[in-house]
């Protein structure tokens, strides 16, 4: 089992395989409008999940997600994979319920080993967010893929939107970037040990306790980063809210040896087109390298949250994260008054 490089299997790694965002805008657009009253959030904003009305006070949250492996070990694989689509309740503030498995595996050409490994790493990444997976759903594919559908609940008044971002506000993200350039070279088959055993700690790593300090601290406007890159996820959320917004680059947290990767050139063809979508939202500094924007654009899987955070509840939002043990926790920047949506990177 362990002679076998999952990465080798697909045409690309994890989020990174998403249709692209300016695709993907152009059919979404020309589909019909989403007309039942009872949903709260549909496909208009293109947030992360779709939130569904059940009572007076409550909605369900629901989200599906998968793709490609995005590292060579199938219990890892299984335990990110899941990570990444329960995010997208978190990232709505949500609580998850349970879950269905997604699965597309070579079943004839493939040991089965590999399967239960990649579903087991699944099933206990759920455990750890407090749920199950209850069923699913398989068929036989050359190309190895694995996700979960996830249905959450939430208090309607407690729902985290991406439209909802309001100048002066400060962005704070919970997940340092550069999975999608290191899944990349570990698919090019030059990634460190340390670089691989990094990038798999964080894209397994839940972001619930980030969710949970959100929720508690009253913040209305969130998304997660995942294939469209931290400033793809960001221009959407922009997009939404009518807004613009101010990034340091310096003050983005990275995987160390992602630079490394990206002076080698391995990027992802992912993380290529989400650089071309936001070129002309995106201002950059004269003196911004070509990793840099790179970096900034990297189709990620299973990162952390970036929350607009009003100013007079920072201090307190950021001493609950610090409580509630999230593997980053940094400020990158700040909504600005902007219609156009840019953004301008320093």
């Amino acid at each position: 089992m362990q002679k076998i490089r999952l990465t080798s299997l697909s045409h690309g790694s994890g989020c990174g395989c998403k249709i692209g965002r300016k695709d993907l805008s152009f059919i979404i657009d020309n589909l019909p409008e989403v007309t039942d009253p009872d949903i709260i959030v549909g496909t208009s904003t293109a947030d992360d999940a779709a939130v569904y009305r059940i009572d007076d006070k409550r909605a369900l949250v629901q989200t599906v997600d998968f793709f490609t492996p995005v590292v060579d070990d199938p219990y890892d694989f299984g335990q990110i994979a899941a990570a990444n689509a329960i995010s997208d309740i978190y990232a709505m503030g949500g609580r998850p319920l349970f879950a269905l498995s997604i699965l597309a595996f070579p079943i004839n050409t493939l040991p089965q080993s590999i399967l239960k490994e990649i579903l087991k790493g699944g099933i206990n990444k759920a455990r750890e967010a407090g749920i199950e997976i209850i069923g699913g759903h398989s068929i036989d594919d050359m190309e190895p893929k694995y996700g979960l559908c996830v249905t959450g609940i939430v208090d309607q008044d407690k729902v985290v939107r991406n439209d909802r971002a309001q100048p002066g506000d400060v962005l704070i993200l919970t997940k340092p970037i550069g999975t999608g350039i290191v899944s990349k070279a570990i698919k090019s088959g030059i990634a460190s040990e340390a670089d691989v055993k990094e990038a798999v700690r964080i894209m397994s790593f839940l972001n619930k306790g980030a969710s949970e300090a959100m929720v508690y601290a009253g913040i209305k406007a969130a998304t997660d980063v995942t294939g469209f890159g931290l400033l793809g996820h960001l221009y959407g959320m922009l997009k939404a809210s009518k807004v613009g917004a101010r990034i340091r680059a310096s003050s983005v947290p990275t995987i160390q040896g992602v630079w490394n990767y990206a002076e080698k050139g391995c990027i992802p063809e992912g993380t290529k087109n989400n650089l071309k979508w936001v070129k002309e939202k995106a201002i950059w500094d004269s003196s911004t390298s070509p990793e840099t924007k790179y970096i900034l654009t990297d189709a990620q899987t299973s990162g952390g949250l970036l929350i607009s955070c009003p100013v007079d509840r920072k201090e307190r939002f950021l001493n609950l994260l610090d409580k509630n043990d999230c593997i980053s926790i940094a400020e990158i920047g700040e909504i600005v008054d902007d219609q156009e949506n840019r953004i301008w990177i320093v």
